[in-house]
């Protein structure tokens, strides 16, 4: 489970619609799975289809992260035109067991969808978001 307060959403909907149609990427972190900050990261892929984190920005803020006592809880992507939901290569790539991934989709612009989930040994399971006030 994740708690997303809402004007987090919101942000990572306007990374999305920002460069749009590529994807965008970044992280989240908190403590007990309630999100306290978002890090938005350079998609150095520029891609309509992949995301690749700047690692020097990626680790940048993971120091960031340990600096405020913050824990890294998710790593979000967007798909611009297809569906909130991990592709071969998204499954392939998730080097983090202990993070979901959250990916958001613009497939629909007048409702954009984010979606939750574990990727460990490729099995895919689907997290429950709660967004918050």
């Amino acid at each position: 489970m994740l708690y997303l307060p809402r004007r987090f959403a919101d942000e990572m909907i306007a990374h999305a619609l920002e460069d749009y149609p590529y994807e965008v990427c970044g992280l989240l972190a908190g403590t007990d799975a309630r999100v306290a900050h978002v890090y938005r990261t350079t998609n150095s892929e520029k891609s309509e289809t992949r995301y690749y984190m700047d690692p020097r920005e990626q680790l940048r803020f993971m120091q960031d992260m340990d600096d405020k006592g913050l824990d890294l809880l998710a790593i979000y992507h967007s798909h611009p035109k297809t569906q909130a939901y991990p592709s071969a290569t998204d499954v392939s790539l998730a080097f983090y067991p202990d993070s979901l991934y959250v990916i958001l989709t613009l497939k629909d612009l007048d409702s954009p969808q984010i979606r939750a989930f574990t990727i460990i040994d490729s099995q895919i399971e689907e997290q429950e978001i709660v967004l918050e006030d």
